[in-house]
Order: C-alpha cells, then sequence, then structure tokens
C-alpha cells in the first residue's frame, strides 16, 4: 500500500511538472506575441508622427538623425527638476549635432514657445537649436490628489497609461525619463525597443520611508490615523515592501542610471541593484551667476546704528508639502521671540518658490494663514514664480538661506545661497547632510537643525556671527561652489 502511494505521487508531481512546463511555455508565449503585438501597434501609430524629426540633413554627408525623447510631464513648473531637464537638452545639442530632442509634456494651454522663454527667464538657460515638445492629455493620471489612498501605486500605474500615451505620440532612439517615473523604463524599452536611462532625483520609495512607517512616524505621506494604529501601520508596511519589489524591477530596467547625490545613490543601489550602471551626477546649479553676488560680511546683530536695515532669510523651494514650510513658520515665529519687540520688525523671512498648481497655491494660503496665526505676517514675503533676476536679488541681500525639508535629495536652493553669500541653515539629513552642508578643508559650510527649537537657536547663533566669523564660513562655501558644484551636465 506504501509503495503504491508513493508511485502515485511521484507520478502526480511528475504530471503537475508537466502542466506546469505546459503553462508556462503556453503563457511566455502569448507574452511574446503580444509584446510583438504591441511593438508593431506602436511603431505603426508613431511612424507619421513628427517626421522631420526623421528627416536626412547634413554638410557633405547625409546622417539619420538620433533622437531623445525626455519624459518631464512637469517641465514648465519652474523647480530643480527643470533646471536638470533643460541644462541635460543643452548639454546634449552643444555636443552632438545628430542628436533632436523631444519632451513629453502634460503641461495644457501652453506652448511651447512659451515654455521655454520661462526657462530662460527661470533659470537663464537658453537652448542652441529647438526642441520638439510632445502634449500629453492624460497628465491626471499621474496627480497625487487623483489618488487619496495607495498614491504610490495610483500614481506609478497612472505614470504607465501616461508613458503608453507618449509611446504612441512618438518613439524616440533614446528615453530618458528625467522625473523619476521608473515604471515607464519597461514600457519602452520592451514595447518600444529603446534604449532606455533616467536621472533619478528622489526614489519613489525608500527605507526611510519603510523605517518612518514601521515606527509609526505622523508625516505628510503617513497620517495620523494610520501611524496611530498598529494594524494599519502593519498593513501599510507591508504594502511598501511589495511597492518597493516592483520599485526594484521597474528600476532595473534602466540601462544607464544617473542619481542627484551621495543619499539617492544609496537607495537606488539598494532597490534597483544596478551598481555598475549607476552614478552621481551632481544637479546643475548655476553657481557662476550668484557667485558674482557681493558678499555683506558685517553682523546682523551688530550696534551698526542702522536701526531700520532689515535682515532677511530667504527659503527657496516649491510649495510642495514634503518641503514642509509650515516649519520654516513655527521655528521664524520661535526665533522671534527672542527679540525685543522693538527689533521684531529688523527680521523677515522670504519664501520664493513656483506654485504648480492649485493645490500648491491653497498651500500657499494655508501658510499665510498661519503666519497671521503666529502674528507674524507683517515679517512674512511669499515671492512666487519670481524671475532669475529677482531671485538674484533677494539671495544677495539674504543674511540665511533656509531649507527645512526632511530627507532632501540634494537641494539646488542650499547651493545657490552658499554661492549668493547667505549662510546656509539646512535640514539635517538626506543630501544637505552627505554632500552640501559638510565640512570643507576642516571649516563649516553651514549650519544643520532638525526641529523648531533647533532651528530658531542656529537663527540666533547665525545672526550673532562676528564679520571674521561669517567671512570663513562664506569662503569656504564660495570654494566648495566652485570646486564641485558647476553649472555643468
Amino acid at each position: 500500500m506504501t509503495d503504491f502511494t508513493s508511485e502515485k505521487m511521484v507520478s502526480l508531481l511528475i504530471q503537475a511538472s508537466i502542466w506546469a512546463i505546459i503553462i508556462l511555455t503556453v503563457s511566455l508565449l502569448t507574452l511574446g506575441i503580444v509584446v510583438l503585438f504591441l511593438q508593431w501597434y506602436v511603431r505603426r501609430r508613431s511612424k507619421n508622427a513628427l517626421p522631420h524629426l526623421r528627416a536626412v540633413r547634413g554638410k557633405g554627408q547625409d546622417f539619420l538623425p538620433v533622437v531623445v525623447g525626455f519624459f518631464h510631464p512637469y517641465c514648465n513648473a519652474g523647480g530643480g527638476g527643470e533646471r536638470v531637464l533643460w541644462t541635460g537638452i543643452r548639454a546634449l545639442q552643444k555636443r552632438y549635432n545628430f542628436v533632436r530632442c523631444v519632451v513629453y509634456t502634460g503641461d495644457p494651454y501652453v506652448s511651447g514657445e512659451e515654455i521655454l522663454r520661462k526657462a530662460r527667464q527661470r533659470f537663464n538657460i537658453s537652448l542652441p537649436r529647438p526642441v520638439e515638445f510632445v502634449f500629453l492629455k492624460k497628465r491626471s493620471w499621474i496627480e497625487a490628489s487623483t489618488y487619496p489612498h495607495f498614491t504610490l501605486l495610483g500614481q506609478s500605474i497612472g505614470s504607465m497609461v501616461l508613458g503608453w500615451e507618449a509611446l504612441n505620440c512618438y518613439l524616440p532612439d533614446i528615453f530618458l525619463d528625467t522625473m523619476g517615473y521608473a515604471f515607464t523604463l519597461p514600457l519602452f524599452r520592451y514595447i518600444g525597443g529603446c534604449k532606455v536611462g533616467c536621472y533619478v532625483h528622489y526614489p519613489t520609495i525608500s527605507t526611510d520611508m519603510l523605517s518612518r512607517v514601521g515606527g509609526q512616524t505622523v508625516a505628510h505621506n503617513n497620517a495620523s490615523f494610520i501611524s496611530n494604529s498598529r494594524i494599519l501601520s502593519t498593513v501599510k508596511l507591508l504594502y511598501y515592501y511589495l511597492f518597493a519589489v516592483m520599485y526594484g524591477l521597474a528600476g532595473s530596467c534602466a540601462q544607464v542610471v544617473m542619481v542627484n547625490s551621495t543619499w539617492t545613490y544609496g537607495h537606488i543601489l539598494s532597490l534597483w541593484r544596478k551598481k555598475d550602471q549607476t552614478f552621481i551626477v551632481y544637479p546643475p546649479c548655476d553657481t557662476k551667476a550668484f557667485l558674482e553676488l557681493p558678499i555683506k560680511f558685517g553682523s546682523a546683530d551688530a550696534d551698526d546704528n542702522e536701526d531700520n536695515s532689515i535682515h532677511s532669510i530667504v527659503s527657496v523651494g516649491q510649495f510642495r508639502p514634503e518641503k514642509d514650510h509650515p516649519l520654516q513658520l513655527r521655528s521664524f515665529h520661535e526665533f522671534l521671540k527672542c527679540k525685543m519687540a522693538k527689533d521684531r520688525h529688523k527680521y523677515k523671512l522670504i519664501l520664493v518658490g513656483s506654485c504648480r498648481n492649485q493645490e500648491d497655491s491653497d498651500r500657499v494660503s494655508s501658510l499665510r494663514q498661519l503666519a497671521s496665526k503666529f502674528g507674524i505676517k507683517n515679517n512674512v514675503e511669499f515671492a512666487l514664480n519670481v524671475s532669475f533676476d529677482k531671485l538674484k536679488s533677494y539671495l544677495a541681500e539674504a543674511t540665511i538661506g533656509l531649507h527645512t525639508m526632511w530627507n532632501e535629495h540634494f537641494g539646488i536652493g542650499i547651493v545657490e545661497c552658499m554661492a549668493s553669500g547667505a549662510i546656509v541653515l539646512a535640514h539635517d539629513s538626506g543630501g544637505p547632510r552627505m554632500d552640501i552642508v559638510i565640512e570643507w578643508d576642516g571649516k563649516p559650510t553651514g549650519f544643520l537643525a532638525s526641529d523648531e527649537k533647533s532651528y530658531a537657536s542656529a537663527m540666533e547663533t547665525i545672526f550673532a556671527l562676528s564679520p571674521e566669523e561669517r567671512s570663513v564660513i562664506l569662503s569656504q562655501c564660495k570654494a566648495q561652489c566652485r570646486q564641485i558644484f558647476r553649472e555643468s551636465f
């Protein structure tokens, strides 16, 4: 009986293995057929799109242009990611005369000429040759507001929908994701047959995010009703782990990976596991324009009889939730508590940033209300969507360059503040701690803080610096900007 049962079990295992092989083979063949069909479909759809880019041009010898497509749905947003985009395009155009550039954008009601005009105005970047724009209609699929729950998964699936639209509109030779939508990479590589690469500003998910959820810490992406529940935190942690696996698989499709900082490099390496294809490329910082600004070496608290002089703290960054502008207001309010009533008018917090959409505008309105609640609205200025020249004028007069984002991937605004002669006060985490606000030649280049108390204390310390102490810090900052953070790509 035992032998018979054993023989029967062996027979069943063999049959199950055969069926498993058959099902797997049929599945792979089906998948292959689907991929081949989608490749044919995409090539047929995009065959006649932007035909002038494929025109054979040349002097003396004809050549077929190489078309590089940049996936940047918010190319008109005016943030650091957009500076990287336009600098990257300019670098390619200057170096390779056979390259034609296409930008996939979802910016509605804006012409290509207007987008390039804003890039010149905001970043002082002019392109040597024209750029083609492909205007996508499904950008709402990647809006965070579209997915009140499971936002990471929703936006990632949405990016595939938007990527599919881009793929059908025009098929480039090389595809570069410059906004962090890793799930578009397998689409363009395996369906489009493109060479694919990316520039990663910030990993969609990181081990730090996992630790925050596991530690039940309240944050802009971890609501209090979840952090206060062990069960919900465990469920979210499982969801994050599963998403991290999918994100890693999608990112591993990239053939070349550029990351913007040491912090991002570590997280991408642990998730995508492509060490030989991953490189740190610091974001292009227009340090030349800011290094030309004169430096004020005087102490803000010095008794210089300038009773009417204003000492400003300038923050540079888009009005996004992760930038944590409320922490800036709370810290500034805490700092002003230490000042006598007759001296409070001497200090001003200037929030410089761009608004991408109505959500950003609503955040600005909330910040104005918070400033009124703290009784500091007369000490706070909101400078929205300012020009490059206006930004320079703000930084030229600033005593402190303020930054409060937890785990900022890099921080172009911080570097601009350093180059302009403002003493940097940044969050003690991420790129600022690892790459920017570090010792240079054994001397400090700025200050780090983590909460409103430490920020207020650091503000007090900076304003009390002597001219000699300020001179040492600013000299180190200038040297660091000249040697490391240059306008290059």
